[in-house]
């Protein structure tokens, strides 16, 4: 599909009410006349509007039936400008990085001859002081999940009462955790960077799971009697988490 064209409109035609409805959002139509246009040309644009060039002896009703048939592809254009918005920048030293909840500094530091980024209680061994530590910062954050969140999850399941088969920690980037059927929790790494209770929420969620796997009124009845403060985790991930899921 043609998605950029010369945008020289003679007689511009919009329909204010026009939309379209892409997953769950509304997306804004608009219709272009063009004299040029041989075909129907659809390009979403900077502000999330769906604009449609008309050729020639076409109509606004045949453009909207055109877009109605491109949902799928503007609900791609839109996920990737998401994905785009949320693309994590580099990491520098004097950057701010969250960690157990807390925005700590990165300073620059020095250990048995090697050049080291330093945070809170943590040194991570980095080629000089100009690059961007992100790569070796996150990879070490990483290695730190790898080791506390399985104990962690071993330790609540322990004390509830839970039967957990296996604990995985994976790089997701559309969710905090998943329980499977066969009683597998996975957590994503960047719990190592959230509050302790927030962290601690997110497992509970998961044991909840193992006995229902839903998300039904006893499901939260569950998830109250593991964790009574659940919303205000809740809270701290909608306000504060979509970012650091792209970290």
């Amino acid at each position: 599909m043609q998605t950029e064209f010369l945008f020289s409109p003679l007689a511009p035609s919009r329909d204010k009410g026009a939309s379209l409805t892409v997953g769950t959002a509304r997306v804004p139509l608009q219709f272009v006349r063009h004299r040029r246009a041989r075909r129907y040309i659809l390009r979403l644009t900077a502000e999330g509007v769906a604009r449609v060039t008309i050729p020639r002896g076409g109509s606004a009703a045949e453009g909207h039936r055109f877009a109605e048939r491109q949902i799928d592809w503007i609900e791609r254009q839109m996920r990737r400008r998401q994905e785009g918005a949320l693309r994590p920048r580099g990491l520098f030293i004097g950057s701010r990085v969250l960690f157990r909840g807390e925005p700590i500094l990165l300073s620059a530091g020095a250990a048995e001859g090697a050049m080291v980024v330093r945070f809170a209680d943590q040194a991570v061994r980095i080629g000089n002081l100009f690059d961007d530590v992100r790569p070796p910062l996150e990879q070490h954050l990483w290695s730190m999940a790898k080791a506390e969140l399985p104990a962690r999850v071993q330790a609540l399941a322990a004390h509830h009462g839970f039967t957990v088969r296996g604990v995985r920690v994976r790089n997701q980037r559309t969710r905090w955790g998943s329980c499977s059927r066969h009683g597998t929790i996975s957590l994503n790494w960047r719990l190592i960077q959230v509050p302790e209770h927030v962290r601690d929420y997110i497992i509970f969620h998961e044991l909840a799971h193992l006995r229902e796997m839903n998300h039904s009124a006893r499901f939260w009845s569950e998830v109250v009697k593991l964790c009574p403060r659940y919303r205000e985790a809740e809270q701290w991930l909608r306000t504060q988490g979509k970012p650091l899921v792209a970290f």
